[in-house]
């Protein structure tokens, strides 16, 4: 993948991050940063997964910005990646914030990518390519929280635009191409769009099954049926797809669902980020 960005008049970053196993646990072996992209140093919370909080020291991306990260998770390592916070896109003057992320996950590797919500306000502008390749044997647990606008302070997003697109790769083929795409109103109420929600989540799973399938819609059932939230299984790729008005109410069922299927995949009894409580 060309990770390649044109000239901008904004920050201009990169990250690249490299885990490794080492013995009982799982190491941050690589770090190479550009700009304002970090991590903190990182958290074993849990046996031989290695925790990451990724970090943008701004606090907000605005029109020209360019953001790159780029991760590789090698055989026999564990990492689990969010951030302290929503990542904030703010209205812009008529540049495109561009956001790419390479997450590379070898055979027997597994990567859990989490980031907060990305919270879009009204006049955005902002385009965001995510390239998951995962190996034969690889498992990736991961989700994208998209909030347009500012539905607490009754702010919609009337203006602006935002194409987020969400490739992935299994054992070097293409298996799911996910693509959200709003023009300031255009989605918002259309019945094939948002249908008068201001956030639109989505879980995946690679590496998944029936049964996990299955135990997801069963979760689903019973407890977050009023929702509109489903499940579908293409080519070992679980996607769980939600609306809502809320960032807490999106986690409230998905947090669950990732707790779920972290220990159906991954064999991990669930153990949310600290940062989550704060």
């Amino acid at each position: 993948m060309n990770m390649a960005i044109p000239e901008s008049r904004g920050w201009q970053a990169r990250l690249e991050l490299g885990f490794e196993p080492r013995p009982g646990r799982t190491r941050l072996v690589h770090r190479s940063q550009r700009g304002p992209l970090a991590v903190q140093r990182p958290f074993y919370p849990e046996t031989g997964v290695c925790h990451c909080y990724l970090l943008h020291p701004p606090g907000g991306v605005v029109g020209g910005d360019e953001l790159e990260i780029e991760v590789r998770v090698a055989a026999g390592a564990r990492a689990l990646i969010t951030t302290p916070g929503a990542t904030k896109f703010y209205r812009s003057a008529g540049l495109t914030a561009l956001q790419t992320q390479l997450l590379r996950v070898e055979a027997g590797a597994s990567l859990e990518w989490l980031p907060q919500e990305a919270i879009y306000f009204p006049g955005a502008r902002a385009r965001l390519r995510s390239r998951i390749e995962i190996d034969e044997g690889g498992q990736f647990l991961g989700w994208e929280l998209h909030c347009l606008g500012r539905p607490a302070n009754g702010e919609r997003f009337d203006q602006g635009a935002v194409d987020s697109l969400a490739e992935f790769w299994l054992d070097g083929q293409r298996v799911l191409l996910d693509r959200l795409q709003v023009l300031g109103d255009d989605q918002y109420r259309a019945a094939a769009g948002l249908r008068g929600h201001a956030m639109a989540a989505s879980l995946y799973a690679v590496g998944a099954d029936q049964t996990m399938l299955d135990a997801v819609q069963q979760l689903i059932d019973e407890r977050f049926a009023q929702l509109p939230v489903g499940a579908t299984l293409v080519d070992g790729v679980l996607a769980v797809r939600m609306l809502g008005q809320s960032t807490e109410g999106v986690q409230a069922a998905l947090v669950p669902v990732w707790g779920l299927l972290r220990q159906a995949l991954l064999g991990l009894e669930p153990c949310p980020p600290r940062i989550w409580a704060t």
